[in-house]
Formats: C-alpha cells, structure tokens, sequence
C-alpha cells in the first residue's frame, strides 16, 4: 500500500499563483517501489527549553538506509489539551544545525539523510507545555 502526501495551497497575498495542489507517493530512491518502512505515528511532550531527539538515528530498531528517500512529518500541535499558542515555537534541527522554527499549529515535511549522526532535534523555546506528532518514512537496510 502506498504512502501518499498531499498539499493544498491558496494565498491572498499572492493572487498570480491561483492556488497550489500537488500530491506525491513517497517511494524508494530512485524507483517507483513504495518506501516500506515508518517509525510510527508519534506524540512527544516537551515541557523545558532543552534540546531533545525525537528520532535518534542510530538508535532505530529497524536500520534505515543511509542517503536514501526518508521523510519526516511534524506538527506542533499545541498543549496537547487544545490550545495552539502562534506567539511561541520549537525549533526543529538535524544534527544540532536549526532547520525552521514550528510555531502552534505549524508543520513540516522534508527529506533527511538517515545517516546516525543525523538525529532530529526539537528545542521549544521556553518551557511551556508544546506537544509534537511526528512520524518518519524510510527504506531498511
């Protein structure tokens, strides 16, 4: 079965793009087989302003291959309880260097390399209460 992502968007500040909707199948590098492994959906509370892993690289029961198709999806969805605070974030990293910044209600999705030095960061920037749903895609070794 087939992993397929899509997005959707429209802009009142960009009229001239008349709206974007693109959708993908996440498959194996270079190929058209489906990826065919995930990490599971996740949910992680954070509740200080220190750096945490939410994918470890080396740590991963099942190897995923190095410099291949993987995606990661995250989403900061607020306290957990509700409430999503846009006025503060959590800073997304890989391999300690910052990648963006996920403020309530803000996700992402994007390639990474699996490579074990390569963990996925996350470092809120205070220590409000912030939960993030995740999930990675990836081909085993």
């Amino acid at each position: 079965m087939a992993t397929t992502c899509t997005i959707n968007i429209s802009s009142d500040i960009a009229p001239g793009i008349g709206g974007i909707s693109k959708s993908m199948t996440l498959t194996q590098a270079g190929t058209v087989t489906d990826i065919d492994s995930t990490t599971g959906f996740q949910i992680r509370k954070l509740n200080s302003n220190s750096a945490v892993d939410l994918v470890t690289m080396a740590n991963e029961l099942v190897e995923p291959k190095d410099s291949t198709a993987a995606k990661i999806y995250i989403r900061n969805i607020g306290d957990g309880k509700g409430n999503i605070d846009k006025s503060t974030y959590v800073e997304i990293g890989i391999n300690s260097q910052a990648v963006g910044r996920l403020y309530g209600g803000d996700w992402l999705m994007m390639p990474l390399t699996v490579i074990d030095a390569d963990d996925v960061t996350a470092t809120p920037e205070n220590n409000n209460v912030v939960v993030l749903e995740y999930i990675m895609f990836y081909e085993e070794a």
